[in-house]
């Protein structure tokens, strides 16, 4: 069963024994000290003891295997209540009741794998989906302009998808392997030029006098950002993971009073027309007018600890081996 704690699995303590609801969440098991009291047939008062005595002797530490959550007391009134994980479950049992102790640890070790196990395959497959669905988009759009309802039709198609990144970062980021990018030299987008591309957008659309106009010093920072070394290596080494974070950090940094996104998808297709990598070597546009749009609604609407996810996400569909 899933919840919005994380999903939950029945362990039956023994024939005629207590059954309690374990919650999976974060790679882990977690149970609260009345539930260890009903695993290891003990009072509370000794299972909060033996907690107490672990933390104060450094054994665990509380911020790793400690966490609060919300449930419903006898009164009816929501409460947060300390959870504690499969580490802290473990050296409370080996000291309250080491038989019971081992046949949860063996228990929950076998669950914990079956539902890594399980669980990547289905991310892999989503993200995959994901993949699929911005690249439809970029093809329709290859084939015609579109206008009005298909344009937004199109995007609903993203949007439906866009639930792949919500449960992949659970999981470690380095499942969402890089593809196929560039090597060589990559020619930076500097301050004067980008902002020449950001007056010419405003005489294009007719902007008012707050497009464009920017809030600090930022936009030099994200710039300076992308090109950076550290310890004589390129923090960001591809033109593609260049171009990635410069959409990432455009878009989540608002530099400017109005236009943030306009803006930042223009300099992200001006840095890849820079570096030779706007169009196919067939000519066609790498990058679809509408996939942008989806990469920056993405990467506008997500969590900072999505970052990793989507900035993969947007390499792997710019880069050289995407047809």
């Amino acid at each position: 069963m899933s919840t919005g704690l994380g999903e939950i699995v029945l362990y039956q303590t023994d024939a005629g024994g207590p059954a309690l609801d374990v919650r999976l969440e974060r790679e882990s098991v977690w149970l609260d000290a009345h539930q260890m009291a009903e695993l290891f047939g003990r009072d509370r008062t000794v299972i909060v003891r033996h907690i107490g005595n672990i933390y104060a002797t450094g054994e665990l530490q509380r911020e790793t295997t400690c966490a609060k959550n919300a449930q419903v007391a006898a009164d009816g009134k929501v409460r947060q209540m300390d959870s504690y994980n499969l580490d802290m479950i473990i050296s409370v049992g080996y000291r309250v009741n080491s038989l019971r102790g081992t046949q949860f640890r063996i228990w929950a070790t076998n669950v914990l794998r079956q539902h890594l196990v399980q669980g990547y395959t289905v991310h892999e497959r989503r993200l995959k989906e994901l993949n699929q669905a911005v690249r439809l988009i970029a093809d329709v759009a290859r084939r015609r302009p579109l206008e009005g309802d298909e344009a937004t039709a199109l995007l609903n198609v993203v949007a439906d998808y866009a639930y792949a990144l919500e449960v992949l970062d659970d999981y470690d980021h380095q499942r969402v392997r890089l593809g196929e990018v560039s090597a060589g030299p990559v020619a930076a987008l500097d301050l004067d030029e980008a902002r020449q591309v950001i007056v010419r957008m405003g005489e294009r659309f007719g902007a008012t006098g707050l497009f464009g106009r920017e809030k600090d010093d930022g936009l030099e920072g994200s710039l300076s950002a992308v090109m950076q070394t550290f310890g004589g290596s390129e923090v960001y080494p591809s033109l593609e993971e260049k171009a990635a974070h410069l959409l990432y950090f455009l878009v989540k940094n608002h530099h400017f009073v109005d236009g943030n996104k306009r803006i930042a998808a223009a300099l992200f297709l001006w840095f890849l027309e820079k570096n030779r990598a706007l169009y196919r070597a067939d000519g066609g546009k790498r990058v679809a007018d509408n996939a942008l749009v989806a990469m920056t609604l993405l990467i506008a609407e997500s969590r900072p600890d999505e970052k990793d996810v989507l900035t993969r996400v947007v390499v792997n569909l710019i880069n050289r081996r995407n047809p």
